[in-house]
């Protein structure tokens, strides 16, 4: 259904339904400067026709329908306080995005304080992916607040995780939002100790092993065995796993520094 627009100028060459149309093709940046432009984008680019599939396309695991009630109920037991300029929505997703700007700000936090020193455990690695998984980010969430060159790398490879068996991104569009943001070439170090074998009845010594890739090549699965490790952790004969921003990590001398 097609929203009235009172304040629609007579000089206005596009049909309505057009304009709103394009408007709908818009990215969120790019519809706010459009809807500058005048009195009447101002209204058309904040109409729900818009918005409704902008918040349902981001976050497609929310329930929306819940959240509207819910936001009515609240409006209706606070009646004095003064209404917001911005309804339904345009309203709703302004919010959701502070919501999800602070779930991510609280992941990173917690990574940063764990890789001080340039790595970090694999058991913190996972724990950030568990974290992620429970704020319900999406995929441009993950784009706008991780896959960013002003983040470590490590947070960089944590957002790539969680897109492809988090949120089931395809490979393909997961490298494409790395080469968007100029993070593709970017490497991460991984480390792991491996419990020596059995040999005529003596154990050998424990196995270490490194692999240097890049974030572009991980995710096109050209480095199948460092993911293998980096989902299954430290289990079985697999002691201990690092992953570092650093090329020499002064922490991996020993495994039982």
């Amino acid at each position: 259904m097609i929203p009235r627009v009172s304040n629609m100028p007579r000089e206005l060459v596009l049909p309505l339904d057009i304009a709103l149309n394009i408007a709908s093709f818009l990215q969120v940046p790019d519809l706010c400067s459009l809807g500058s432009c005048s009195g009447f984008w101002r209204e058309l680019c904040a109409s729900d026709f818009i918005w409704i599939s902008l918040s349902r396309k981001r976050w497609p695991s929310i329930d929306f329908c819940d959240e509207i009630t819910r936001s009515e109920e609240q409006s209706s037991q606070y009646v004095e306080q003064p209404v917001s300029s911005l309804q339904g929505w345009k309203n709703l997703y302004i919010k959701w995005h502070k919501v999800m700007a602070g779930r991510a700000t609280s992941v990173v936090q917690l990574v940063k304080q764990r890789s001080q020193t340039g790595s970090l455990e694999v058991a913190d690695y996972l724990r950030a992916i568990k974290d992620l998984c429970s704020t319900k980010l999406g995929f441009r969430d993950v784009q706008l607040f991780l896959f960013t060159s002003e983040h470590d790398v490590l947070l960089n490879l944590i957002g790539v995780h969680y897109c492809l068996f988090g949120l089931g991104v395809p490979a393909e569009d997961v490298c494409q939002a790395l080469s968007i943001s100029h993070i593709s070439e970017r490497q991460v170090c991984v480390r792991w100790w491996k419990l020596g074998r059995w040999f005529h009845g003596f154990r050998l010594r424990d196995e270490s092993r490194s692999r240097r890739i890049t974030l572009r090549n991980l995710v096109m699965a050209k480095e199948e065995e460092v993911m293998g490790v980096l989902l299954r952790g430290a289990v079985h004969e697999v002691l201990r796993v690092q992953i570092s921003s650093r090329i020499e990590s002064p922490s991996w001398a020993s495994i039982h520094s």
